[in-house]
């Protein structure tokens, strides 16, 4: 069977074991505010699906995503997801005899998106306390140069949770200036961290972000992103994208609901996500599980195996006998991957418990484990 086969298959079984408890793709799963809820029920009832959507998004709800972003004089195109919009990005600009540069770890897809375009991905090692387990100014100038077309930047960084603070990210854009490469803000965890500085605040002519729906708002499964960016590369890559017929309209109306709303849910989710961090650790540091980075600016935490003895794979398979998912380091990165597993902490209470209290014994039986499924 091939491997694509292999992965589909192993989704699915997933999301048909009943009452998975997700806490390993970072996904949001307290339950949605009113107003969201109410906006796709009125949307479906409507039948509002039964047309296409515009194809760069409702226009109130790109007006409203540009205005979250606190970016003025931008345009936002509404994407099939954040994915969707990256994957728009590097069909624009990269192809064979550029680079893509971002760091180890990051998240994997754009990486993906770019060897297909036929560019070389440079990956700066991070994951270790010597650099704060971040990206430098001085170790991105070291790897960019004329070829470089894109540097990509997921920020809070997708898995350790680190945030940058605004003079890193004016560093970051002055280098991309110097090399004429795009600053691409992969800006899908800011509403869980403080201080978040978009890119396109320092480099408004030469950054795009892209955002999500899936982590802040809960709307994984409706596909729903954007990309933002000033209007000559608004229109560049417009004419790279795929989804000509528009994004969901059911998630569009979810997507404008939320915004109207964020405030007031993001404390909500905001505050459960902190409570849900303090459990972990303290459960972790029991068990000899470490916290390199804590508090996460993202909705996740990394907990290193290596002091308590076991592999990554094994503890998510144990975890998985017992309907909760969790994630290896492999997925996130071949360098670093056998050292930790991820584990979401937006998501109800009751879940991080189980948690917890499963902990010691999912330890345990995760050193006796040899033979392991494949996991993605």
């Amino acid at each position: 069977m091939s491997t694509a086969l292999i992965r589909n298959r192993y989704f699915d079984e997933l999301a048909s074991t009943p009452g998975l408890y997700w806490l390993g793709q970072n996904t949001n799963h307290i339950e949605s505010h009113p107003a969201v809820t109410e906006a796709m029920v009125r949307s479906i009832e409507a039948g509002e699906f039964n047309a296409y959507a515009p194809p760069l998004g409702f226009e109130a709800l790109r007006r409203a995503i540009v205005e979250d972003l606190g970016v003025a004089g931008a345009e936002a195109l509404v994407t099939e997801g954040g994915v969707n919009a990256l994957a728009m990005i590097c069909r624009a600009r990269c192809r064979p005899g550029t680079t893509f540069v971002t760091t180890d770890p990051t998240w994997k897809w754009p990486c993906l998106f770019a060897r297909q375009q036929g560019a070389e991905v440079i990956e700066i090692p991070i994951y270790d306390p010597a650099c704060d387990y971040r990206l430098t100014p001085a170790a991105l100038k070291a790897h960019v140069d004329e070829r470089t077309a894109i540097i990509y930047l997921v920020d809070p960084n997708n898995p350790l949770g680190i945030r940058y603070t605004a003079a890193e990210i004016e560093s970051f854009a002055a280098i991309a200036r110097d090399c004429d490469a795009l600053l691409v803000h992969d800006c899908t965890y800011r509403d869980f961290a403080d201080g978040h500085h978009p890119a396109l605040h320092a480099a408004p002519e030469g950054a795009v972000v892209s955002m999500s729906f899936s982590k802040w708002l809960g709307l994984a499964g409706l596909r729903i992103g954007a990309l933002i960016a000033a209007p000559h590369l608004f229109e560049e890559f417009a004419r790279t994208a795929t989804s000509v017929l528009g994004a969901s309209v059911v998630a569009q109306r979810a997507a404008q609901a939320g915004l109207s709303v964020k405030p007031e849910w993001m404390s909500k989710v905001r505050a459960i996500d902190a409570a849900n961090k303090v459990m972990i650790r303290d459960a972790a540091g029991l068990v000899g599980l470490d916290l390199p980075i804590f508090p996460s600016h993202g909705n996740f935490l990394v907990l290193e195996t290596a002091g308590a003895g076991i592999r990554p794979e094994a503890l998510v398979e144990c975890y998985r006998r017992k309907g909760i998912m969790i994630r290896q380091g492999t997925y996130h990165t071949e360098r670093f991957g056998d050292r930790f597993v991820k584990v979401s902490t937006s998501v109800p209470s009751a879940w991080v418990e189980k948690f917890c209290a499963l902990l010691p014994e999912m330890v345990a039986q995760a050193r006796t484990l040899n033979e392991l499924p494949p996991q993605f």
